[in-house]
């Protein structure tokens, strides 16, 4: 049985996953409910650092179910975060399979992109730019799915090559040279260090507005700000940490530092361009209707997210049937593939509202809201985007956000703080959880569902190399926006 446990993954790690499950019992009865389910946190957190070497759906529920036994929660509590999160849960089943289906246009467009635009630094910051503007005003998960779609495929040509199926020279000619160990590490680096970009480019934009991120919503709707009035109020601490994001995206390209400013290397470069010209020379009738009936369904996915017609998950099953029902995709079995991306992650993610409700039940972040409150209150926006922040890295940036925010709104309510002060806190609490929450894959749901998608072992991203890569991002943007939190709302 401990053979088959957990399947390939290392036997330490086995043997850590049975330790966790048994000490937790004791210190449950012994060290009391706080120390445990804090001990929870930190072990749920080490499975996702081993994303890589067993998918945390396993390791992370087997602990999800132990804190339900224990009673450190209880299924109607979990219920209740997952209904909660059900628009961000509907989002992942079929937005995502929506992507899929659109697949063949991403990769017209990029490798069209990535073979006319030959500076790192020019494609890195477009990266970031356009991925800033489009989570402003779809949301980070979405294009997210976009990246990681189009990496995959970038990284199925060169593999197929490498693999010695077929070589393609300038000219897209077969010439079936098997390629060097070393370009294809080079070649994953260069993904790697476009993706790493782009993710951190949809926080840098996810917190400008009021659809940017799911917290976002939550705070606006307490606050009653519309769209325009959420941009004006973040746009002091927003903007100029935006800029200070592409500066970064410069510095890091430029020097090679954390990771980054891998080149792409010349033979993957020859590939796309000749696989590019042998797609465009060999494209069908129905291939090309089917680029036609994906751009119209692009432009309209892009109208639908902005003016929020309906639930995000809805405007993906929208995008699902539309594609399909043009393009002529009609069997069971065709569609099947689509939806393989996102459920293990969509499992790994109520999962994830298990421990939420943890934290809720046992009120973890109690102490931390009091004491922040209890401070002088011309402080308190700074420490506000502190406590927001930190904790948002160990945990899930929407849940601190709601957590931080109905605290403060009770306050308040009770007489306790102005309206003026109240804005500023909320104002402290968006950035705070939008901007350092960029520290671990666990505080973004986007990082999150980059870590745990099949693109992670393909280039060897690991949740150390996230952490080390997003480092200079998290410190540029954490400490420029609690700069900027202290100057605009002190």
């Amino acid at each position: 049985m401990f053979k088959y446990f957990l399947g390939n993954s290392p036997k330490w790690f086995k043997m850590t996953m049975i330790g966790f499950l048994i000490f937790n019992i004791f210190s449950f009865f012994i060290l009391g409910k706080t120390i445990t389910a804090w001990l929870f946190i930190g072990e749920f957190i080490f499975t996702l650092a081993m994303a890589l070497k067993c998918y945390p759906l396993q390791s992370g529920g087997l602990l999800a179910i132990e804190a339900l036994a224990l009673g450190l929660t209880t299924p109607d509590n979990a219920y209740h975060e997952v209904n909660q999160n059900l628009e961000v849960v509907l989002l992942l089943v079929f937005m995502v399979a929506g992507i899929y289906f659109m697949k063949p246009l991403l990769m017209y467009i990029f490798s069209k992109v990535f073979t006319k635009i030959k500076s790192k630094i020019l494609l890195s910051l477009l990266f970031v730019f356009i991925s800033a503007v489009l989570s402003a005003f779809l949301d980070a998960l979405t294009v997210t799915a976009v990246l990681i779609s189009v990496a995959v495929g970038f990284y199925g040509v060169y593999h197929k090559i490498h693999s010695n199926i077929s070589d393609y020279d300038k000219d897209g000619v077969l010439d079936r040279k098997e390629l060097s160990g070393e370009t294809l590490e080079q070649f994953r680096s260069f993904l790697r260090s476009l993706i790493m970009h782009g993710v951190v480019g949809t926080a840098l934009g996810g917190v400008c507005t009021l659809v940017g991120e799911p917290q976002n919503l939550l705070i606006g709707e307490r606050m009653g700000w519309d769209f325009i009035q959420f941009f004006l109020q973040m746009a002091p601490i927003t903007i100029p940490v935006l800029f200070a994001g592409l500066l970064t995206t410069i510095v890091l390209e430029s020097t090679g530092w954390f990771g980054f400013g891998a080149k792409l290397p010349k033979v993957a470069s020859d590939i796309i361009e000749g696989y590019t010209a042998e797609e465009d020379a060999k494209r069908t009738e129905k291939q090309k209707i089917g680029l036609i009936v994906q751009g119209i369904a692009a432009l309209l996915l892009i109208v639908a997210l902005a003016l929020h017609i309906a639930p995000v998950g809805f405007i993906g099953l929208a995008l699902i049937i539309v594609q399909t029902a043009f393009m002529g995709i009609i069997d069971e079995h065709q569609l099947g593939p689509a939806f393989e991306e996102a459920l293990p992650f969509t499992g790994l993610l109520v999962v994830f509202f298990v421990i939420v409700a943890m934290i809720h039940d046992q009120h973890l972040f109690k102490p931390i809201i009091d004491w922040a409150l209890q401070q002088d209150p011309a402080e308190q926006p700074g420490l506000f985007y502190i406590a927001n922040g930190f904790l948002s890295a160990i945990s899930d940036n929407v849940f601190v956000a709601t957590v931080y925010i109905g605290e403060v709104q009770s306050a308040f309510q009770n007489g306790e703080i102005s309206r003026e002060h109240f804005e500023k806190l909320a104002i402290a609490i968006n950035t705070g959880t939008n901007l350092p929450s960029v520290a671990t894959p666990n505080g973004q749901a986007a990082f999150l569902f980059l870590l745990t998608s099949s693109l992670a072992p393909l280039i060897n991203l690991s949740y150390g190399k996230m952490v080390k890569m997003a480092l200079p991002y998290t410190i540029v943007l954490g400490v420029l926006g609690y700069i900027m939190v202290k100057i605009t709302l002190s």
